[in-house]
């Protein structure tokens, strides 16, 4: 896992090309501690931060193919990794291609030289790349079908500049960095619009998506998205599919030649995960759960998290046989402003409370002991195992179904000045973007009632919620370095489960219950029946206190940027408050991150 930029323009020479790159990709450090390197033609300049997981000592990067003449003619720059790559490679041999590295990176590069823009139909994995395809004067940015790595781009006189993160942009100093108002509006409603992004002018590689430019100028084509499909395995074989999907995933996502982990919360997701890979590496993987100081007395049980998640991982590591390590986090960490700032900037975006703080401390912790760790994230878009996929208005309301972060985006837009609230129109974005998404969802012949309703939640879960937890997770991660696999990001068991009836899915009157029983063996029965239990978040007093100190500082403070969305008597009256309940404290978070994040996009002077 890399970072990668670059700046490609087919009507003038880029003889600041170079310079301007190199500034881009400095900022990409974190992500690529392991190496720098840049490749500069004419109209093409490839920079790239290289994060070295597959044969650590050869694959620096941008990778070139070059003819006998030592012209290139294949330039790469690649971030991510390819999951059948030893496949892809045995095809691409028997072809008489020629490799001297063992890293997925080459495989890409020939692959690109061999099948061009139909490569990435070929793929499995979780990747984000740009090829500088010499011959025909033409660049491809190429994203992964789910989203999981970011890749970011905008216009600059006839070409593009693109990087992994917004912030390299800016760092060229091509273009100024501005609020969005749609991005904005995103952001207060809870939803995420495809392509787009919290800057003016900055637009994502939409997922399953390649980008061309080339004499014909810009153009975009989309080469993978769910598709309705008739489901003919009956529950016995449904079951055994999804877990021989499952073992077949698990044995690659282990594969790495640096030290690998798995995070363990003790729920049903990523003790799957931690079980399968606890079996494909012979015993030899480290797992890793995040608490937080003073939990064990100070959890009070809630509408989403009846208990806590230690008795679940400790029975886990019992049961598997686990090296296993706890990462224990203290109210002084998470409401360190240094750290609120880390994390801001990791997220160019205004981050969500302590629960972005404490990922990125877990995160920070588990690379003192591995350079990959497995994820569960995705599992709850794939399987339907948010509550609110078994709530009965779930079927009968019209609108997005995850309406709990909807009252957390509600606290937001209450802090808000009122001709900003009144400009950004939130309530009209939100139906809006709802019905362009229920447009786009694919349905078969005849599909009516719960089951064609439910193809719809599980769409616009993987359409237009997955992809911000997706940004979360790498932009936190490779903050500090980590490569953070998706396991149930793999594009088969997506597409699998998706055309799954719903009577498949909740067999047993329970959530997730496909993977439960796909996987029940390998887990203890205390893990195999656990209810469903959301990221944990502290409870302790300390943090409100520090929190609302660190309000007060801010209400006093008039030339703060953040109150030119916020009115600051809102904020008083919620300090005023006895009680820090949910509401508030969600409230006095986004006063403050959003105060943090403006202050880093104050634009930097344009060349």
């Amino acid at each position: 896992m890399c970072g990668i930029a670059g700046w490609a323009d087919l009507a003038r020479p880029l003889h600041d090309g170079a310079r301007t790159v190199r500034a881009m990709t400095d900022t990409l450090a974190a992500r690529g501690p392991d190496g720098a390197g840049l490749w500069a033609g004419t109209n093409a300049v490839l920079g790239h931060r290289r994060l070295a997981v597959m044969d650590p000592d050869r694959g620096h990067q941008p990778m070139v193919i070059s003819d006998d003449r030592d012209q290139p003619l294949v330039v790469l720059a690649y971030t991510g990794e390819v999951f059948n790559h030893l496949e892809l490679r045995t095809e691409l041999e028997l072809l008489g291609h020629k490799f001297r590295t063992d890293t997925d990176t080459e495989v890409v590069l020939h692959a690109c030289q061999q099948w061009g823009t139909g490569v990435a139909e070929r793929l499995n994995g979780m990747y984000a790349f740009a090829v500088w395809d010499a011959p025909r004067h033409q660049l491809l940015l190429v994203r992964d079908r789910l989203g999981v790595k970011p890749l970011f781009y905008a216009r600059h006189g006839e070409g593009v500049v693109f990087a992994s993160e917004p912030k390299a942009l800016f760092a060229g100093r091509l273009i100024t960095p501005a609020v969005d108002e749609d991005g904005m509006r995103d952001f207060l409603a809870s939803v995420r619009t495809p392509g787009g992004s919290l800057f003016q002018s900055v637009y994502e590689v939409r997922p399953g998506t390649m980008l061309a430019l080339d004499a014909r100028g810009i153009r975009e084509r989309r080469y993978w998205a769910l598709q309705a499909r008739p489901h003919t395995d009956d529950l016995p074989a449904t079951i055994g599919h999804v877990r021989d999907l499952l073992g077949d995933i698990a044995d690659r996502h282990v594969r790495a030649d640096v030290p690998l982990g798995a995070l363990l919360s003790g729920g049903l997701d990523s003790s799957v995960l931690a079980a399968l890979g606890q079996r494909a590496t012979l015993g030899d993987l480290r797992t890793f759960s995040v608490d937080f100081a003073g939990n064990a007395d100070q959890f009070v049980p809630d509408a989403l998290r009846a208990t806590p998640d230690a008795p679940y991982v400790r029975d886990m590591v019992a049961h598997c046989g686990l090296h296993h390590h706890d990462i224990l986090l203290d109210s002084a960490a998470l409401t360190d402003p240094a750290v609120r700032q880390a994390v801001v900037a990791a997220r160019d975006a205004p981050a969500t409370g302590d629960m972005d703080t404490s990922l990125y401390l877990l995160f920070q912790a588990v690379r003192e002991h591995v350079t990959v760790a497995i994820s569960g994230e995705s599992a709850d878009e794939v399987f339907g195992g948010y509550p609110w996929f078994h709530h009965a208005d779930t079927l009968t309301t019209d609108g997005y179904p995850w309406r709990y972060l909807t009252g957390r985006s509600g606290t937001y837009q209450a802090l808000l000045r009122d001709e900003v609230a009144t400009g950004l129109g939130i309530a009209a974005h939100r139906e809006n973007h709802y019905r362009q998404a229920v447009s786009e969802v694919p349905v078969l012949p005849g599909e009516t009632g719960i089951q064609r309703r439910m193809r719809e939640v599980f769409h616009l879960h993987l359409t237009r919620w997955l992809p911000d937890l997706l940004d979360r997770k790498d932009r936190l991660s490779m903050a500090v370095g980590l490569e953070v696999r998706v396991p149930f990001c793999d594009h088969r068991l997506v597409e699998y489960a998706f055309d799954t009836p719903w009577g498949q899915h909740t067999f047993d009157g329970r959530e997730k219950s496909l993977l439960r029983a796909a996987a029940a063996d390998v887990l203890p029965a205390s893990v195999a029946t656990r209810t469903k239990a959301p990221y944990p978040v502290t409870q302790d007093p300390a943090y409100n206190r520090a929190i609302r100190e660190q309000a007060a500082d801010l209400v006093t403070t008039p030339t703060a940027p953040v109150w030119t969305f916020l009115d600051p008597q809102r904020l008083r009256d919620r300090l005023d408050r006895k009680v820090t309940n949910r509401a508030t404290r969600a409230g006095i978070e986004f006063a403050l991150n959003l105060d943090v994040w403006l202050r880093t996009i104050r634009p930097a002077p344009p060349r």
